[in-house]
């Protein structure tokens, strides 16, 4: 069983500051790996498949959406974890989120309290379903 500390996340965004904050805040709990583009976050997530993606779903190329489509339609990356991030949050995007199979949708700007704990439970609860 793993330590909450050797979970590795992907974080996946095409802004530079959001990429760097995300490491700072959560670099020193977990292993983090990022992919500024769909394509990147694809081809990182298929070679050393992440517990957890924190995915930006306005992107350039590919956006977050079709990425989330793509990994939960391959096998190997199926059961990664998806957490959305995104500075406009309707309701269509949450249902849409959810349809997709992502455990949850953060608003920008990020609240540093906020994505530590959803980090944080998330990756808990698949420690305690590694225990069962």
């Amino acid at each position: 069983m793993k330590n909450l500390s050797e979970y590795n996340v992907l974080v996946v965004d095409d802004t530079e500051a959001n990429i760097d904050l995300l490491v700072f805040l959560l670099g020193r709990d977990y292993h983090v790996a990022v992919a500024m583009d769909g394509e990147s976050a694809l081809e990182v997530a298929g070679n050393n498949p992440p517990d957890l993606i924190l995915l930006d779903v306005r992107m350039p190329g590919m956006n977050g959406y079709e990425v989330c489509e793509r990994l939960k339609a391959n096998e190997a990356t199926k059961d990664i974890h998806v957490m959305f991030l995104s500075a406009n949050i309707e309701e269509a995007d949450r249902r849409k989120a959810q349809a997709l199979g992502a455990v949850d949708f953060i608003s920008k700007p990020i609240d540093i309290m906020e994505i530590q704990e959803k980090v944080k439970n998330c990756l808990m609860q698949e420690i305690s379903r590694n225990k069962l």
